[in-house]
């Protein structure tokens, strides 16, 4: 399977590179070092789950498994397949219920709901930051500063150590806690995980053409992605002025990565490896958030939604890993480096606690309050990465970022003001 998947996708890549790289003759392992071919191999990997699986799904649906079926797989069947299909108004009534009564409730309280998502997601991120450059931009074994070391290569085995930490601590959570009765198809959740997957792999992956804080601001444009994919997904409906403060955001961006120079990969095929990959990134994360946004119209909890996604990534990426050979490879280079070990199961941690986060925040503000909370993350980031990194930001780059706090400014302020004048006019009415 391992010399199957590199040779197809061997073929696939040399058709879509062949004018850049039509002068050179680049063995099976030099083309495992090129970007675009892990990709293809990694979805040729995925594939070999997803397709069988989706045959499986179709098979039950067709056969109408639910009314026919018996035996000692039926209860599992059930679950993965069907769960609970039928959202009845009662249900819809109670999770738009709560999240209404979330926002109708005290406004102390929901600020201090807010305030422990951010605080949260900010140390849980950043220190998740940090460590991701560190992992993916430095060496490992390098007694001295003459020395080069050994770089680790294989975000995919990245992203399975954070996945596989998540689960562990969503499965225990979900044991030691009563949950609510699991309604969702199992199945729904590999949709977000295969695009999480996606866009976890892409964020590592961009830290290997493009510096940190051009990464981190340029992931801050995706609220127009997001409202894209809102739209689409889940068929929402924004305000003008949603749009314009997108806008800005999105203006500030370009001012910042107009102006930054690439010192590190001064290369123009390069910066535009990763600004498709960033662009990857930006379509998958959108529409993660959406759809798990969407899954919440089910009776479930966010510890419940963390568990399914990453049960699927798990699955996702083992699979794959072991596919390509990678698995023990990766496993072999811990071994080699105890401080990449550390580096990874600290990393993990960081995602896993995170997670908790997201998914309660997204349950109880939505997909595009999240996205600022995110966004606020990457500004305070960029500091971080400039400080402790030494990357450099240009005058009119900061004024970029200057616009990019403005918008969000500006975002926030006016979802405030329509929410207070909503709640202030229908008191009114009763009153009179």
């Amino acid at each position: 399977m391992k010399t199957f998947s590199w040779r197809v996708c061997h073929a696939l890549v040399l058709l879509l590179l062949a004018p850049t790289v039509a002068a050179e003759s680049l063995s099976l392992d030099s083309w495992y070092d090129v970007w675009l071919f892990r990709f293809f191999v990694n979805i040729l990997g995925y594939s070999t789950i997803i397709i069988p699986g989706y045959l499986l799904i179709s098979y039950f649906k067709r056969t109408n498994y639910l009314e026919t079926g018996s035996g000692i797989c039926y209860p599992l069947i059930k679950t993965c397949v069907f769960g609970n299909e039928a959202k009845t108004s009662q249900l819809d009534e109670a999770s738009v219920t709560t999240r209404l009564d979330g926002e109708s409730g005290s406004s102390v309280k929901q600020a201090v709901k807010l305030i422990i998502c951010t605080a949260g997601l900010q140390a849980s991120y950043l220190t998740w930051g940090v460590l991701q450059e560190r992992v993916m931009t430095r060496s490992y074994g390098a007694k001295s500063p003459d020395e080069q070391g050994e770089r680790f290569k294989d975000s995919q085995f990245l992203v399975f150590m954070n996945r596989i930490l998540a689960l562990t601590v969503s499965g225990l959570w979900c044991v030691m806690f009563k949950q609510l009765r699991h309604g969702v198809p199992m199945y729904k959740y590999s949709f977000a995980s295969l695009s999480n997957i996606m866009s976890s792999w892409c964020q590592y992956e961009a830290l290997k053409y493009i510096s940190f804080p051009t990464q981190v601001l340029a992931k801050a444009s995706k609220v127009i992605p997001v409202m894209l994919m809102g739209k689409i997904v889940s068929r929402k409906s924004y305000e003008y002025w949603e749009y314009l403060t997108a806008a800005l955001i999105s203006v500030g961006v370009s001012m910042f990565l107009l102006t930054s120079t690439a010192n590190k990969h001064p290369s123009t095929v390069t910066t535009f490896s990763g600004v498709v990959i960033l662009v990857g990134y930006i379509v998958f994360d959108s529409f993660t958030s959406n759809w798990q946004d969407n899954l919440f119209k089910y009776k479930m909890s966010s510890v419940q939604m963390m568990f399914g996604v990453n049960l699927f990534s798990c699955l996702f990426t083992v699979g794959s890993l072991l596919e390509q050979g990678a698995f023990f490879d990766s496993l072999a280079f811990m071994t080699r480096h105890s401080e990449f070990a550390f580096h990874a199961v600290l990393l993990s941690v960081c995602s896993a606690f995170g997670q908790l986060f997201i998914f309660y925040t997204i349950n109880q503000f939505g997909a595009a309050v999240f996205t600022i909370i995110m966004t606020l993350r990457q500004a305070i980031a960029i500091l971080l990465s400039c400080f402790l990194y030494g990357h450099a930001i240009s005058v009119v780059g900061g004024f970029g970022v200057a616009v990019v706090f403005l918008a969000l400014f500006l975002r926030v302020y006016a979802r405030s003001r329509v929410k207070s004048g909503r709640r202030a006019g229908q008191p009114a009415v009763q009153k009179v």
